[in-house]
């Protein structure tokens, strides 16, 4: 009884070292194995592999997934940065990182920084030293700025990338995927200050537009009111000439009126002075045998007795022709 006892437990030793003869590569991983300590290889592919048992050889594991780095973390302040023209900025960033897929960048790696926690603080010293020549080697305005033209903004950033990743694989392995910046902004004590520069400068930028305005539309109102008081002239001008036609024609109607019949028109006219000149609110004090009177107390007078009218023709305010009677010559 006693001898199958020890047989199971030899055969259990047995399989229990010959499980460690195998190592396991996933696909999320890389692989070294050491012998007595020292690497002797690597595995970058996944599948299953051979080696001597523990403790003659051990292996390491490396995830090869990215991995997302915040400098600092999102519940710490950012780190504070001088620009070239002495403005002081917080920035936080955020690196995706990741070992690079080859032999010797793992084993640079593993003797390096050995994990992510030894590797990060690496690489947080690399992107801050890289943050602090840039920025101190801009001004703020290219940095933040609502023109187009003169934002240097990504231009920076991707310098900080590619100078960063390349420190990153030559001392330690490690590939950088990505870089950006989450979090740019002025420290808590000069907000307020660079605040009220702001609005200083957008009042500056709104008087000076108001001011253009208010001499754009003076500029406005004077040439409108030369044009109106050209238009006026040139429609008083024509309506004078209108009229002076009108009086022409009109003076040559009533000649030639009167040339047709003399008589007639007189004693026409006569009657016409009397509808225009009489009416109740008229005092008129003549002598009964005035000639301007003669037709009402001599009806049967000749015509040629009758006094001579003159007539002048003119326009009322309201623009109608108005005739005015006068009394005999003489």
């Amino acid at each position: 009884m006693k001898g199958w006892i020890a047989t199971l437990i030899v055969l259990a030793a047995v399989i229990a070292i010959a499980s460690t003869c195998f190592v396991a590569v996933d696909e999320t991983e890389f692989v070294i194995v050491k012998q007595f300590g020292k690497p002797v290889r690597t595995y970058l592919d996944p599948g299953l592999r051979l080696k001597w048992p523990v403790p003659i050889e051990t292996t390491v594991r490396f995830d090869n997934r990215i991995q997302v780095f915040e400098d600092p973390p999102a519940d710490t302040p950012a780190k504070e940065y001088l620009t070239r023209d002495k403005k002081n900025v917080e920035v936080a960033t955020f690196t995706c990182w990741r070992i690079e897929r080859s032999e010797g960048a793992v084993l640079k790696f593993l003797e390096t920084v050995r994990d992510k926690a030894g590797a990060e603080p690496r690489l947080g010293d690399i992107i801050r030293s890289q943050l602090n020549a840039k920025l101190g080697s801009s001004d703020f305005n290219p940095l933040v700025t609502t023109d187009a033209s003169s934002r240097r903004w990504r231009e920076i950033v991707g310098e900080i990338l590619n100078e960063s990743a390349q420190r990153a694989r030559d001392s330690f392995g490690i590939e950088i995927a990505d870089l950006q910046v989450q979090r740019f902004n002025f420290p808590a004590q000069n907000r307020r200050s660079v605040f009220d520069r702001m609005r200083a400068e957008r009042q500056r930028i709104a008087t000076k537009y108001r001011s253009e305005g208010e001499a754009e539309s003076m500029r406005i109102r004077a040439n409108a009111q030369a044009e109106q008081e050209k238009i006026l002239a040139e429609a008083y001008a024509e309506s004078q000439r209108i009229r002076g036609q009108a009086d022409a024609e009109a003076t040559r109607i009533y000649g030639e009126a009167y040339n047709t019949d003399p008589e007639f028109y007189r004693f026409l006219r006569t009657l016409e002075s009397y509808e225009t000149g009489l009416d109740a609110d008229t005092i008129l004090i003549l002598p009964s045998d005035a000639p301007f009177f003669r037709l009402l107390t001599n009806p049967n007078a000749p015509v040629e007795q009758l006094p001579k009218i003159t007539i002048e023709n003119s326009l009322t305010k309201d623009g109608r022709d108005k005739q005015q009677t006068t009394g005999p010559e003489g």
